[in-house]
């Protein structure tokens, strides 16, 4: 059933639940995050996350380990983490990035995040325990433009990037400080962070940049939506097939698998 929440906010620029959304926190278009916590009477404002100095662009809560990691337009990002008495503290994280964020995703596994940016690269940040702090690797090559959109294979160790440069790309995320070597898997074998496991126009023509992209739960698929009004989907069982449906509505903005062939896309309103 449909649920409608209001925050009196005028504009939310981003948001995340937690893990049984019985929480949401959201950005109101500043360098704050606020975060609501629903009761019997509605929803009750119970923080406010403040360590940016601009707009927080892109946010993501993890449901298992409860952290948020928040990014900002300054460059920078965040990784909450709630003490004793509830109280979230920040933990800066060393993006080394010289633009914007644009867009973030915890892996499945929350041991690790992807940063998408402006820099036409993706920041793959850990945490370390020796030194108490998160550190990232860059993802960078044939990127060209901004980053707009990521997702993480089931298996934690693959990832794929949809960007304005109207290509979807398939990457290793392996990182061998943390994390035991992967297999093949279907979408080849890696064994260093950013290999280039496939490259997907959005069209033959261009086609325009990609607003989303998502991996199916069994990971051989992903689909993506793109400023061109179409939705694709590709297959790695199937030699890196791709089917594409071209569409008469306003752009796609985001896409979401409800099933192991069946998928939703939203479409902008105006």
């Amino acid at each position: 059933m449909t649920e409608v929440h209001n925050f009196g906010l005028d504009i939310i620029t981003c948001h995340a639940w937690n893990k049984d959304r019985t929480e949401v926190a959201v950005c109101p278009n500043s360098n704050q995050v606020h975060v609501y916590k629903r009761s019997s009477a509605g929803w009750k404002q119970t923080e406010v996350l403040e360590a940016h100095d601009m707009n927080v662009m892109c946010l993501d809560w993890a449901p298992k380990t409860n952290r948020i990691v928040t990014c900002g337009a300054d460059k920078n990002a965040y990784v909450w983490n709630q003490d004793d008495k509830g109280k979230w503290i920040p933990a800066w994280v060393v993006l080394r990035m010289t633009r914007a964020a644009v867009c973030v995703k915890w892996s499945p596994l929350e041991n690790k995040f992807a940063v998408g940016s402006g820099d036409r690269m993706i920041s793959v940040s850990y945490f370390v325990s020796e030194n108490n702090w998160w550190l990232s690797k860059h993802i960078k090559r044939p990127i060209r433009s901004t980053v707009t959109a990521i997702d993480w294979h089931p298996d934690n160790k693959v990832l794929v990037a949809g960007s304005s440069d109207y290509k979807v790309r398939v990457f290793g995320a392996y990182v061998k400080d943390m994390e035991d070597a992967p297999g093949s898997g279907p979408w080849g074998a890696t064994s260093t962070l950013g290999t280039l496991l496939a490259e997907f126009p959005n069209s033959t023509n261009g086609g325009g940049w990609v607003h989303s992209v998502v991996f199916s739960p069994c990971g051989n698929k992903i689909c993506w939506v793109a400023h061109n009004s179409s939705i694709c989907v590709a297959d790695a069982t199937k030699g890196n097939a791709v089917m594409r449906l071209y569409t008469e509505h306003l752009p796609f903005l985001s896409c979401v698998w409800v099933g192991p062939n069946s998928i939703i896309a939203a479409v902008s309103a105006t």
